[in-house]
Protein backbone atom coordinates (compact mmCIF):
# COMPACT_ATOMS: atom_id res chain seq x y z
CA UNK A 1 0.00 0.00 0.00
CA UNK A 2 0.98 3.52 -1.00
CA UNK A 3 0.63 4.61 2.77
CA UNK A 4 -1.95 4.13 5.57
CA UNK A 5 -4.40 6.28 3.87
CA UNK A 6 -4.73 3.80 1.14
CA UNK A 7 -6.87 1.64 2.63
CA UNK A 8 -9.68 4.37 2.47
CA UNK A 9 -9.71 3.95 -1.70
CA UNK A 10 -11.20 0.81 -3.38
CA UNK A 11 -8.95 -0.50 -5.92
CA UNK A 12 -11.05 1.60 -8.73
CA UNK A 13 -10.27 4.59 -7.37
CA UNK A 14 -6.39 4.48 -6.93
CA UNK A 15 -5.64 2.66 -10.46
CA UNK A 16 -3.45 4.24 -12.47
CA UNK A 17 -4.76 5.73 -15.98
CA UNK A 18 -2.03 4.50 -17.98
CA UNK A 19 -3.88 4.86 -21.32
CA UNK A 20 -1.66 6.98 -22.85
CA UNK A 21 1.57 5.04 -21.98
CA UNK A 22 4.23 3.14 -23.63
CA UNK A 23 6.14 1.11 -21.31
CA UNK A 24 6.22 -2.77 -20.39
CA UNK A 25 4.06 -1.95 -17.12
CA UNK A 26 1.22 -0.40 -18.50
CA UNK A 27 1.43 -3.13 -20.88
CA UNK A 28 1.43 -5.87 -18.12
CA UNK A 29 -0.27 -4.33 -15.61
CA UNK A 30 -4.14 -4.79 -15.01
CA UNK A 31 -6.48 -3.67 -12.11
CA UNK A 32 -6.82 -7.24 -10.73
CA UNK A 33 -3.25 -7.22 -10.28
CA UNK A 34 -2.91 -4.39 -8.52
CA UNK A 35 -5.54 -5.29 -6.79
CA UNK A 36 -4.29 -8.26 -5.31
CA UNK A 37 -0.54 -6.80 -5.46
CA UNK A 38 -1.38 -3.28 -3.52
CA UNK A 39 -1.42 -4.34 0.03
CA UNK A 40 1.76 -6.37 -0.10
CA UNK A 41 5.33 -5.18 0.85
CA UNK A 42 8.70 -6.18 0.85
CA UNK A 43 10.71 -6.55 4.36
CA UNK A 44 12.05 -3.39 3.91
CA UNK A 45 8.83 -1.54 3.12
CA UNK A 46 8.90 -1.41 -1.04
CA UNK A 47 5.71 -2.10 -2.48
CA UNK A 48 3.82 -1.97 -6.16
CA UNK A 49 3.09 1.90 -5.71
CA UNK A 50 6.92 2.51 -5.52
CA UNK A 51 7.58 -0.02 -8.45
CA UNK A 52 5.46 1.26 -10.47
CA UNK A 53 5.42 5.12 -9.65
CA UNK A 54 8.72 5.61 -12.62
CA UNK A 55 6.05 4.30 -15.14
CA UNK A 56 2.93 6.33 -14.26
CA UNK A 57 5.30 9.47 -13.97
CA UNK A 58 7.18 8.71 -17.11
CA UNK A 59 4.34 7.38 -19.84
CA UNK A 60 7.40 6.92 -22.47
CA UNK A 61 8.10 7.97 -25.71
CA UNK A 62 5.82 6.85 -29.00
CA UNK A 63 8.51 5.39 -30.50
CA UNK A 64 10.96 3.90 -27.65
CA UNK A 65 9.51 1.35 -25.19
CA UNK A 66 10.79 1.80 -21.75
CA UNK A 67 10.32 -0.53 -18.71
CA UNK A 68 8.05 1.86 -16.04
CA UNK A 69 8.84 -0.16 -13.42
CA UNK A 70 11.52 -0.34 -10.66
CA UNK A 71 12.80 -3.02 -7.49
CA UNK A 72 13.38 -1.60 -4.63
CA UNK A 73 15.34 -4.76 -3.26
CA UNK A 74 15.65 -8.50 -4.04
CA UNK A 75 12.39 -9.03 -2.56
CA UNK A 76 10.62 -7.56 -5.21
CA UNK A 77 11.03 -9.63 -7.28
CA UNK A 78 9.74 -12.57 -5.71
CA UNK A 79 6.92 -10.31 -4.37
CA UNK A 80 5.96 -8.60 -7.57
CA UNK A 81 6.97 -11.77 -9.64
CA UNK A 82 3.15 -11.26 -11.37
CA UNK A 83 4.47 -8.23 -12.46
CA UNK A 84 8.03 -8.45 -13.14
CA UNK A 85 8.16 -11.42 -15.03
CA UNK A 86 6.18 -11.33 -17.73
CA UNK A 87 8.34 -7.47 -17.88
CA UNK A 88 11.99 -9.29 -17.94
CA UNK A 89 10.78 -11.57 -20.14
CA UNK A 90 9.78 -8.85 -22.94
CA UNK A 91 12.24 -6.72 -22.20
CA UNK A 92 14.97 -9.21 -22.24
CA UNK A 93 14.19 -11.48 -25.20
CA UNK A 94 12.36 -14.13 -23.43
CA UNK A 95 14.50 -14.64 -20.46
CA UNK A 96 12.33 -16.69 -18.17
CA UNK A 97 12.08 -17.17 -14.20
CA UNK A 98 13.95 -20.66 -14.44
CA UNK A 99 16.53 -19.37 -16.92
CA UNK A 100 19.87 -18.51 -15.37
CA UNK A 101 22.33 -15.83 -15.92
CA UNK A 102 25.28 -17.25 -17.65
CA UNK A 103 28.96 -15.10 -17.19
CA UNK A 104 31.54 -15.81 -18.81
CA UNK A 105 34.70 -13.28 -18.04
CA UNK A 106 37.05 -14.87 -20.32
CA UNK A 107 39.12 -12.36 -22.00
CA UNK A 108 40.71 -15.23 -24.13
CA UNK A 109 38.33 -15.54 -25.83
CA UNK A 110 37.83 -12.29 -27.33
CA UNK A 111 39.36 -12.25 -30.70
CA UNK A 112 40.86 -9.67 -32.84
CA UNK A 113 38.99 -6.74 -31.21
CA UNK A 114 39.67 -4.25 -33.37
CA UNK A 115 36.72 -1.37 -33.97
CA UNK A 116 36.60 1.04 -36.99
CA UNK A 117 38.03 4.18 -35.82
CA UNK A 118 35.57 6.05 -38.01
CA UNK A 119 32.97 5.06 -36.21
CA UNK A 120 34.30 4.22 -32.74
CA UNK A 121 35.71 6.68 -30.71
CA UNK A 122 35.50 5.13 -27.41
CA UNK A 123 33.38 2.75 -25.31
CA UNK A 124 32.60 2.05 -21.69
CA UNK A 125 31.93 -0.79 -19.32
CA UNK A 126 28.81 -0.41 -17.23
CA UNK A 127 28.62 -2.06 -14.11
CA UNK A 128 25.42 -2.52 -11.93
CA UNK A 129 25.44 -3.37 -8.68
CA UNK A 130 23.45 -5.77 -6.04
CA UNK A 131 24.56 -6.53 -2.81
CA UNK A 132 22.22 -9.15 -0.21
CA UNK A 133 20.67 -7.20 2.44
CA UNK A 134 21.52 -3.91 0.63
CA UNK A 135 18.06 -2.30 -0.73
CA UNK A 136 18.42 -1.19 -4.62
CA UNK A 137 18.98 2.54 -5.41
CA UNK A 138 15.50 3.52 -5.70
CA UNK A 139 14.70 2.95 -2.18
CA UNK A 140 17.98 2.62 -0.63
CA UNK A 141 18.84 5.21 2.43
CA UNK A 142 21.94 7.34 2.58
CA UNK A 143 23.53 5.47 5.40
CA UNK A 144 22.94 2.01 2.50
CA UNK A 145 24.30 4.15 0.16
CA UNK A 146 27.46 5.07 1.91
CA UNK A 147 28.09 1.23 3.00
CA UNK A 148 27.91 0.52 -0.64
CA UNK A 149 30.81 2.99 -1.45
CA UNK A 150 32.55 1.51 1.31
CA UNK A 151 32.73 -1.65 0.22
CA UNK A 152 33.28 -0.88 -3.57
CA UNK A 153 35.94 1.49 -2.29
CA UNK A 154 37.63 -1.57 -0.41
CA UNK A 155 37.42 -3.53 -3.49
CA UNK A 156 38.74 -1.36 -5.61
CA UNK A 157 41.69 -0.43 -3.20
CA UNK A 158 42.65 -4.37 -3.50
CA UNK A 159 43.32 -4.26 -7.36
CA UNK A 160 46.78 -3.71 -8.70
CA UNK A 161 49.58 -3.46 -11.38
CA UNK A 162 47.23 -2.02 -14.28
CA UNK A 163 43.95 -2.37 -12.66
CA UNK A 164 44.89 -0.21 -9.80
CA UNK A 165 43.37 3.32 -9.63
CA UNK A 166 42.32 6.58 -7.81
CA UNK A 167 39.12 6.70 -6.27
CA UNK A 168 37.28 9.86 -6.48
CA UNK A 169 34.54 10.70 -3.61
CA UNK A 170 31.83 12.58 -4.55
CA UNK A 171 31.13 13.69 -1.48
CA UNK A 172 35.21 14.97 -0.79
CA UNK A 173 36.18 15.52 -4.08
CA UNK A 174 37.89 18.54 -5.25
CA UNK A 175 36.07 21.37 -7.65
CA UNK A 176 39.46 21.01 -9.90
CA UNK A 177 39.21 17.15 -9.84
CA UNK A 178 35.84 17.11 -10.60
CA UNK A 179 35.82 20.11 -13.82
CA UNK A 180 39.05 17.66 -14.93
CA UNK A 181 36.82 14.56 -15.01
CA UNK A 182 33.80 16.14 -16.57
CA UNK A 183 35.99 17.60 -19.24
CA UNK A 184 37.93 13.71 -19.42
CA UNK A 185 33.95 12.25 -19.74
CA UNK A 186 34.43 9.92 -16.77
CA UNK A 187 32.20 12.04 -14.46
CA UNK A 188 28.85 13.70 -15.77
CA UNK A 189 27.61 17.08 -14.31
CA UNK A 190 25.52 17.36 -12.22
CA UNK A 191 22.07 17.95 -12.87
CA UNK A 192 20.94 21.59 -11.74
CA UNK A 193 17.72 21.68 -9.78
CA UNK A 194 15.33 24.52 -11.67
CA UNK A 195 14.45 25.50 -7.88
Amino acid sequence: MANLLQKKYKTDHDFPNLTNHNNFMAEVLTKEMYNKLRDMKTSSGFNIDRAIQCGVDNPGHPFIKTVGVVAGDEDTYKMLADLFDPIIEARHGGYKPSDTHVTDLDHTKVQDAVFDEAYVLSSRVRTGRSLRGICLPPHCTRGERRTVEKVAVAALDSLSGEFAGKYYSLETMSKEDQEELIAQHFLFDKPVSPL
